[in-house]
């Protein structure tokens, strides 16, 4: 008994047109009735789908961005919230991964098309609200804890995008999630609890009791002494 792929669905279809043209011709270049007549479509059914021709170019962040709200609502309040986002932004990566030659394409395409970079820069606003809001609901009982989410989310983003553009530019090579993991690490070793505690003995405290009137020039000089520098 033979066995025969699945066709691809429609909304597929119209993804593989759509860069076929872009690739042959060019974003600009390329209208959305040229995308329908290559799928085979018609126009209604490109908009049931896509809102706009950029949005065919990211059409597996609205589900990712999904997938990622729902993981963080799940978490446990013993759940470290830092490894719980970091956790979540490899869901990211792994959307990426599973299609290296299209997550390159559309690299390329983006770093070549200026409303692109600028529609991407808005879905990856996205993640970082989804992820900043989920901290700041485990950081409420701390004074500092709104600033201390939005860093925190802003650094996570960054560390993933980081290793998300290194494997991109080396054309899909290599292992995308361990590079993500690389950076996460670092995140979660500068903002874990314990990262800013200062080591007992480390530092040495000096004070400093001098008249107002006095130069700064002779407080610098009273400190330096102070530590043995002068």
């Amino acid at each position: 008994m033979s066995t025969h792929p699945a066709k691809p669905s429609m909304r597929d279809s119209l993804v593989a047109a759509a860069f076929q043209l872009f690739l042959e011709r060019g974003y600009e270049q390329t209208t959305i009735d040229d995308i329908v007549k290559t799928a085979g479509v018609g126009r209604r059914s490109f908009f049931r789908y896509f809102p706009s021709k950029e949005d065919v170019v990211f059409p597996d962040h609205e589900q990712s961005l999904a997938d990622m709200t729902e993981f963080l609502a799940a978490s446990e309040d013993t759940d470290d919230p830092l490894v719980r986002v970091c956790e979540a932004t490899r869901l990211v990566m792994r959307m990426y991964a599973e299609n290296p030659t299209f997550s390159v394409q559309r690299y390329r395409l983006t770093r070549e098309v200026t409303g692109l970079r600028t529609y991407e820069l808005s879905v990856v606003w996205r993640y970082e609200k989804t992820l900043g809001d989920y901290l700041r609901t485990r950081f409420a009982d701390r004074r500092d804890g709104t600033l201390r989410a939005n860093v925190v989310a802003a650094a996570v983003v960054a560390a993933h995008n980081h290793a998300l553009r290194h494997w991109l530019r080396s054309g899909g090579e290599g292992d995308p999630l361990a590079e993500v993991d690389r950076a996460l690490t670092f995140v979660r070793e500068t903002w874990s609890p314990d990262a800013a505690a200062p080591v007992e003995g480390d530092d040495d405290v000096v004070v400093v009791i001098t008249k107002r009137s006095t130069p700064m020039w002779r407080v610098v000089r009273e400190v330096e002494s102070s530590l043995g520098e002068s």
